[in-house]
């Protein structure tokens, strides 16, 4: 794709210079009080049709499968299109989009990279995470790791990851309403994140996994019909021509023939290009180990359904992203840079302006009609995407940390009085289940029992915290690029999630010891190099723009702490005082690769 792009622009580029200044600028496209009343009705349509839905299907099963995997009984297309409709996220509408129209070449490597991950997730993930665990990631390491500090290191960074998806979504929220009131008040944005933090944590702690996926399935749709829509109207609007598109978009850029080439946004010192390299790491590697992603694969009821969806679900992620290209130039070429920067320093509102121009400008009905509508989509993406992460790290929480970590204590307490009483001679008494069913499981590995239920409630509880937790976080986050939002969430998970889980799956000596040095020697890593970075201090978009203690130069961290991560787990594993268990590992071997004893 990226020769494609390159040959296309390249062809474009030797027109720019000659047509760059034969067409007049484009009339500023502000949306007007027009627009509010109509945008508004469809707003309140789509949270009243997802309340619906949730009420609806949260009566239909309160057990732990229910809440966790939706029952497990979605079929491969409608769990790819859910999969498609997590992954399709705000960054994806509105910050991709906007990161093209902004900086053109380097914004459509944004999603190239986007794209790519989902061919290390169907490679090397699907069906073996599909057939090694029951809910979480933590599931597939306690399978051959069974140790509390293993659950709770990785729970806790999934719960890290997801809340700083949970951020980047709420922010682009909150341009979206602001947008649509027509006013720049941070009063506004604030009551907007306010409330879709509520209502995520309604559709959660009401639905579970069974709504949230029917959310994303309708979410998907109507993003997807919306994209085709727009990408329909653009290219009869050049008649056809995308590289009239493309020099129009140049020419409105104020860039020139630079906003057709490489580093327009990452080239201009070695340390950008370093970044943009960091960056694209993180994209490729950071899908495979997404929480709301990898709970995704445990809603089919076989590994053979979760490949067959992540095969649907490239399928519809890349026709999106070949779309978002042509809207990000549209955006350029029709509103210009310099209005979508205006109307959102970061671009997060150039799909909605484009949709305003398409449909006939302001003070239109098309316009209007059409802005309202690609406004709610919007809407009905950011709520959808909240939906599954806080299900993800909710989950994470009560099933990880609470209950395999916490929870487990007096069950090791227990299993030390029955090796005592083993040893005297003593007879010890069977551990049964709810059903009355004898059982033995492992420290750190909770199973099915009267327990799960006290899990739903848990997980009910820490929707609420984490929801409040990202609605704090996001009020100090509001000018920040969504997409870029997306890129930090993503180095953190290639950073502490992948590495223990490619361990996990393919080192038979891997260890305890190597998963919790491998999580924490990427997250701390990532956590603190962002913290450092020019994300949180040091410029004028900064989170704190008026201090600055900023040492590391990069605004993505991928670069150094997913190799990190993959080196402290394997340290950890060689200097383990205790060997890899042979047996174990088998018995994940056979499992991820033949489904036989699968939940």
């Amino acid at each position: 794709m990226t020769s494609v792009m390159t040959t296309l622009m390249t062809g474009a580029v030797r027109n720019t210079v000659t047509t760059v200044l034969t067409t007049a600028t484009p009339p500023p496209v502000a949306p007007t009080g027009d627009h509010h009343s109509l945008a508004i009705v469809l707003f309140a349509v789509v949270v009243l049709v997802t309340l619906g839905i949730t009420l609806w299907v949260g009566r239909q099963g309160n057990a732990a499968e229910d809440f966790y995997a939706g029952g497990r009984d979605f079929t491969p297309l409608q769990n790819g299109f859910a999969l498609s409709g997590d992954y399709l996220s705000a960054a994806s509408f509105l910050g991709v989009a906007g990161l093209i129209a902004l900086y053109g070449y380097d914004g459509v490597l944004y999603s190239i990279g986007f794209l790519v991950a989902w061919l290390v997730v169907l490679m090397l993930v699907a069906e073996l995470v599909r057939n090694a665990g029951r809910y979480t990631l933590a599931d597939v390491l306690a399978l051959r790791l069974r140790r509390r500090k293993v659950r709770a290191a990785a729970g806790g960074a999934s719960v890290v990851v997801t809340l700083l998806y949970l951020v980047a979504q709420m922010v682009g929220a909150g341009s979206l309403v602001a947008l649509l009131l027509g006013t720049d008040s941070p009063h506004a944005r604030t009551w907007t994140i306010i409330a879709v933090g509520a209502l995520m944590i309604v559709y959660v702690t009401i639905g579970g996994m069974r709504a949230t996926t029917w959310i994303q399935i309708i979410k998907a749709c109507l993003l997807t019909a919306g994209s085709v829509l727009l990408t329909v109207l653009l290219v009869v609007r050049f008649h056809g021509d995308l590289g009239e598109l493309m020099r129009q978009a140049a020419q409105h850029s104020g860039a020139g023939h630079r906003y057709l080439e490489p580093g327009l946004k990452y080239g201009h010192s070695f340390t950008s290009r370093l970044d943009f390299f960091s960056l694209g790491l993180a994209l490729v590697l950071g899908t495979a180990g997404l929480p709301h992603i990898l709970s995704r694969f445990y809603t089919v009821p076989t590994a053979r359904a979760a490949r067959r969806s992540t095969m649907w679900a490239i399928g519809l992620v890349g026709g999106f992203y070949l779309m978002a290209i042509v809207l990000g130039l549209g955006a350029t070429a029709l509103v210009g840079s310099a209005e979508v920067r205006h109307a959102n320093s970061a671009g997060n509102t150039a799909v909605p302006l484009l949709a305003l121009v398409l449909g006939g400008g302001n003070g239109s009905t098309g316009g209007v009609v059409l802005f309202a509508l690609i406004s709610a989509i919007a809407f009905a993406t950011i709520l959808a995407v909240v939906a599954g992460l806080t299900l993800a790290s909710s989950a994470a929480f009560a099933h990880d940390i609470w209950a395999g970590a916490w929870r487990t204590r007096p069950r090791r307490a227990r299993a030390a009085r029955a090796r005592g009483r083993r040893r005297r001679g003593e007879a010890v008494p069977a551990t049964r289940s709810a059903e009355g069913v004898a059982t033995s499981r492992s420290a750190g590995e909770p199973g099915p029992g009267a327990g799960d239920q006290q899990e739903v409630v848990v997980a009910r509880f820490a929707a609420g915290g984490i929801g409040a937790a990202a609605i704090v976080i996001s009020l100090y986050a509001q000018q920040l690029n969504v997409a870029f939002l997306v890129g930090l969430a993503f180095a953190v998970a290639a950073s502490a999630n992948l590495p223990v889980l490619l361990y996990s799956l393919f080192w038979s000596r891997f260890t305890a010891r190597g998963a919790v040095w491998s999580v924490y020697g990427g997250l701390v890593p990532a956590i603190v190099l962002v913290f450092f970075s020019p994300v949180v201090s040091g410029t004028k978009v900064a989170l704190f723009p008026g201090v600055d203690f900023h040492w590391f130069p990069l605004e993505n961290p991928g670069i150094v702490s997913i190799p990190l991560g993959f080196l402290a787990g394997w340290i950890g594993t060689i200097t383990s005082p205790e060997p890899a268990d042979a047996d174990r590992f088998a018995e994940l071997e056979v499992r991820a690769l033949t489904g036989a004893g699968a939940a």
